[in-house]
């Protein structure tokens, strides 16, 4: 199974994205709220999440080359919609261009080739 689809807006780095409140906890940013919020309401859910290990591609448009590419509040958002915990997403492929006027991130999630045999995989790749 592959879905693909859109999201608009600007994604935050959620390590680069914390402020401390009055009271010294230390909590997501405005912008990172905001954003999740604009995620959930945009996310499609699915009726059949996708199960095992999950492969994740996602290209993400910023509104400045100043932003880091950090896809965890996407991640976070798919949660529950597109697949049931993110500790399943295993591959990632991450691209990131500028669009001051329409940040936003294309994403496409789709069932990992990970499998049973990814140590004799990894020992082959790096000889």
């Amino acid at each position: 199974m592959i879905f693909k689809f859109e999201i608009l807006g600007q994604p935050y780095s959620k390590a680069n994205s914390r402020r401390k409140t009055r009271s010294g906890l230390i909590i997501k940013s405005k912008e990172a709220l905001q954003y999740e919020h604009d995620f959930a309401l945009q996310c499609p859910f699915l009726d059949e999440l996708i199960e095992g290990y999950i492969k994740v591609e996602a290209f993400v448009f910023y509104k400045s080359h100043r932003s880091d590419l950090d896809i965890s509040l996407i991640l976070d958002g798919m949660q529950g919609r597109i697949y049931k915990n993110d500790n399943k997403v295993k591959e990632h492929i991450l691209k990131s261009w500028v669009d001051k006027n329409n940040p936003r991130a294309y994403i496409k999630v789709s069932k990992s080739s990970i499998d049973k045999d990814f140590e004799i995989k990894l020992k082959e790749f790096f000889r």
